[in-house]
């Protein structure tokens, strides 16, 4: 019997050096920060309203709350309660905002793997006519990608090779 060996994967000649996926995941890539990001997108702006709701410790807090807005994910919003002193929201940005989808992504793969037998704890309604929102792949000629193998991966404007 002969083994024949599989060819290598065309990825390997490329660089990951500038990989936006490595780049996106040393800002988002620690557990709290779609904790925090969920908090915000559900209107838990203020710092001791995140800390006591998701139950994420002071420091872990304050560090996913600088480096988000520090990437330009959230900004910081000025309040004032009668006789105390200021603090701050945090409301997403444009840059925030567009990732609203990875978390309706990421909440849909937590529903199919990780949820209790009762099922999901929230469900994210279109405000104009009240259906469940889903996430959906499209290519840019609009036609809808169901499949799991048909994605292909190919080198884009900015690859670099392997070196």
């Amino acid at each position: 019997m002969t083994v024949s060996a599989s060819p290598s994967p065309s990825a390997l000649a490329w660089s990951t050096d500038n990989c936006t996926v490595g780049r996106a995941m040393e800002v988002l890539g620690e557990r709290w920060t779609f904790v925090v990001l969920r908090e915000v997108f559900n209107g838990v702006r203020r710092f001791d309203d995140m800390r006591r709701h998701a139950g994420i410790p002071r420091q872990v807090l304050t560090d996913r709350l600088a480096l988000l807005v520090d990437a330009g994910i959230l900004r910081r919003e000025p309040y004032r309660e009668p006789g105390q002193r200021e603090r701050h929201e945090y409301r997403p940005t444009d840059k925030g905002f567009d990732l609203y989808p990875v978390l309706v992504a990421v909440r849909h793969w937590g529903d199919r793997y990780l949820a209790d037998p009762e099922g999901s704890p929230v469900e994210f309604e279109h405000v104009g006519c009240g259906a469940e929102v889903d996430v959906v792949l499209r290519c840019r000629d609009g036609h809808e990608v169901t499949g799991r193998r048909d994605v292909a991966t190919r080198p884009g404007p900015g690859i670099k090779p392997f070196a």
